[in-house]
C-alpha cells in the first residue's frame, strides 16, 4: 500500500506541473483534495508502523483507546474531505462541464520531437506572444490554454512553451497570471473599483475564481488584493 501511495503521489506531480504548464486556468482543475486524501492515507500506514514499533507486545496495543483515537481522527479527516469535494466536483461538472474538453490535451508525450530553435526565432517568438498579451490581451479568455496561443500564432504548443519557459522564466499559467495581474493593477490605478468590485475586475481580466485570483495577486505583488488597493489610496 505505501508502494501504491508513493507511486499515486508521484503521478499527481506529474499532472500537477503537466496542468501549469498547459493551461492558464491550472487551479481550477488541481483537484488538491486528491493529493491531500493520498497523504492522509498514507499516514494511516505509518501511524500503524510507528504504533506497532513503540509497542513491544502487538497484541495489546490495538485494544488501547488512544489507537482508536488516532485513527478516528485520520479517518474523519478523508471521510469529511471526500464527501466536501464530492459535491464540489459534482457542481465544477454541472456548470463547467466543457472544462472537462481540456483533458484531452494533457497528454504527456512519450517521444517529444526534437528541435531546435536559434536565438533569432526565439526572439521573434517572444515577441509574437507578447504581442497577443499586450494588443489582443488574449489573458482575458479565462479558459486559455497553450493550444489556444499555439492556434493563435500557427505553430505548436511545444514551441510556444519552450519560448515562455526560457524566455520569461515562467510556466503558462503564471506567466498568464502574472498579466492577468497587471491589467488588475492597470484598472485600479484608473479607479475601476469605484464602478466595480475587486471581483468583478478580476473576472474582467480573465479570473475564474476569487480563490485563484487572491493567491496569484500575492504571489506576484506580496500584498492581498485589498491590502494592495489600500495602499494605492
Amino acid at each position: 500500500m505505501s508502494y501504491y501511495l508513493i507511486l499515486s503521489l508521484k503521478h499527481y506531480s506529474t499532472y500537477e506541473k503537466l496542468v501549469f504548464d498547459k493551461v492558464s486556468f491550472a487551479d481550477s482543475i488541481l483537484f488538491q483534495w486528491i493529493q491531500n486524501f493520498l497523504i492522509a492515507f498514507l499516514s494511516i500506514i505509518i501511524l500503524r508502523v510507528l504504533l506497532f514499533v513503540l509497542n513491544p507486545e502487538w497484541g495489546e496495543f490495538g485494544s488501547q483507546f488512544w489507537y482508536y483515537i488516532v485513527f478516528s481522527f485520520v479517518v474523519f479527516y478523508i471521510s469529511i474531505n471526500g464527501y466536501a469535494n464530492a459535491v464540489k466536483m459534482s457542481f465544477f461538472n454541472d456548470v463547467n462541464s466543457e472544462n472537462v474538453n481540456v483533458f484531452s490535451e494533457l497528454e504527456i508525450d512519450d517521444k517529444p520531437k526534437q528541435e531546435t530553435i536559434n536565438q533569432k526565432e526565439f526572439d521573434l517568438w517572444k515577441e509574437k506572444i507578447l504581442q497577443l498579451i499586450k494588443v489582443d490581451k488574449i489573458y482575458e479568455n479565462p479558459k486559455l490554454t497553450l493550444s489556444d496561443v499555439s492556434k493563435c500564432l500557427e505553430t505548436n504548443p511545444k514551441t510556444i512553451s519552450n519560448s515562455i519557459n526560457s524566455g520569461f522564466d515562467m510556466n503558462f499559467n503564471d506567466f498568464i497570471n502574472h498579466y492577468r495581474i497587471e491589467a488588475v493593477k492597470e484598472k485600479l490605478k484608473e479607479g475601476a473599483h469605484k464602478k466595480s468590485t475587486l471581483l468583478g475586475i478580476a473576472f474582467d481580466c480573465g479570473f475564474n475564481s476569487k480563490a485563484t485570483f487572491n493567491r496569484a495577486f500575492k504571489k506576484s505583488t506580496s500584498f492581498s488584493p485589498k491590502g494592495y488597493l489600500q495602499n494605492l489610496s
